[in-house]
């Protein structure tokens, strides 16, 4: 992720729009939205499709939809996409929790898999478990369409000074 410069504030957009982040737009007060262009921020993201549906401080929401192009044998997602999705919103949810100044970079993930994924959508939801001085912690669940339970990622973040 790039190194926050201006505080960053709840940022939304609907399914299906573009979404966009841009430092300089991002206004420092509480309670205004700025858009968030994950693929002109992450790459990888965006080519994979990543939807940033909310971003704020406490928990990040996102969604992937299920595409052949993103899966194994017999239609399943796989599941370095699967985490992948959790990966980017993890690093915006430690993004919006850094000091001015900082920048995080994934340092360790861990991830529980407990059903494939064959069509619909996914959605990500990326709380924060632990803010601190070097590291933060962000635990991300991924949801079917069901809303069952596909994925649970906890990842380390480091935290690194301007």
């Amino acid at each position: 992720m790039a190194s926050r410069e201006n505080e960053r504030q709840e940022v939304s957009h609907r399914p299906g729009e573009s979404p966009r982040l841009d430092a300089a737009e991002a206004a420092p007060k509480s309670g205004t939205s700025a858009p968030l262009d994950v693929a002109a921020q992450m790459p990888f993201a965006g080519r994979l499709g990543i939807e940033v549906i909310s971003a704020r401080k406490d928990e990040v929401q996102g969604e992937l939809a299920w595409r052949p192009d993103l899966c194994t044998t017999a239609g399943v997602m796989h599941g370095g996409v699967l985490m992948s999705l959790a990966d980017s919103l993890g690093a915006i949810c430690a993004f919006l929790n850094l000091p001015a100044g900082g920048s995080t970079a994934t340092i360790e993930s861990k991830t529980n898999f407990f059903h494939a994924v064959r069509g619909g959508r996914v959605r990500a939801v990326s709380k924060p478990l632990h803010i601190g001085r070097a590291i933060i912690v962000v635990q991300t669940d991924l949801l079917d369409d069901q809303e069952r339970r596909v994925a649970q990622i906890t990842q380390t973040q480091t935290v690194r000074s301007a």
